[in-house]
């Protein structure tokens, strides 16, 4: 499969059509930013790691039937999946306080839940990604009751799956975003990337933390704990 002109060149990935219109190949890149944008910088093979580990985890979750958007991975950085339009909706799974969680309600970080939360934000950079509810979700038709119920039913074994698999490796997954896409016959799938850039990680033992927030929060150390992620994952 050949990629040809580009579609769309997002912070973390950019996006060709091919030759088959219901395909797309998605190229991963070094950047990374937070804070919507207002932080940028570069994690140096960043772009390899995310791809190959969103591909190995989307294979995974296919088996414990989760419909998603992977179809094959070309090469270190390149992957094909089928063309979907993303519901504008982020899915927030928790399963410990972190980040603006424990910020928005004045608690520590590092609290286990006895069960695990869900909050969506509209996807829109211009308005800073703002939390909503389904109702105002439905309110702005960006899903229907039923999608809305599908993606709700998806993420959370989502969570149940790398959760447990995660905890296997030493590692505590303590919140992640997924996104979902819609076939052209309608159908939702799970979409977007699962990595150390959407998941926050935290070693188990030690609790230290292996995914973004190292770049968020200048801590330092940011290229070694995605691949330490990278090497539990792949035994590499």
């Amino acid at each position: 499969m050949e990629k040809k002109e580009q579609l769309y060149e997002g912070k973390a990935k950019k996006v060709f059509v091919t030759e088959d219109p219901e395909k797309l190949i998605v190229s991963y890149k070094d950047d990374a930013t937070a804070f919507n944008g207002l932080k940028k910088g570069t994690i140096s093979g960043k772009g390899a790691i995310n791809n190959r580990m969103s591909n190995f985890l989307m294979g995974m979750l296919e088996k414990h039937g989760v419909p998603t958007h992977f179809v094959e991975e070309l090469n270190d950085r390149e992957t094909v999946v089928k063309k979907v339009s993303i519901v504008p909706l982020e899915v927030i799974i928790r399963n410990i306080s972190a980040g603006s969680f424990a910020k928005r309600y004045g608690v520590e970080e590092g609290i286990a839940f006895e069960e695990p939360t869900i909050e969506f934000s509209y996807k829109n950079d211009d308005l800073g990604d703002p939390l909503m509810n389904s109702y105002h979700a439905l309110a702005l038709k960006l899903a229907t009751k039923e999608e809305i119920e599908t993606i709700k039913a998806m993420a959370f074994r989502v969570n149940e799956v790398l959760k447990a698999y995660f905890l296997n490796l030493g590692i505590e997954l303590v919140d992640f975003k997924l996104e979902f896409g819609r076939l052209s016959d309608g159908t939702i799938v799970l979409a977007d990337e699962i990595s150390p850039d959407t998941c926050r990680l935290w070693d188990a033992k030690t609790h230290e933390k292996l995914d973004k927030d190292r770049f968020r929060r200048d801590m330092g150390g940011v290229e070694e704990a995605y691949q330490e992620v990278m090497r539990r994952l792949m035994g590499e």
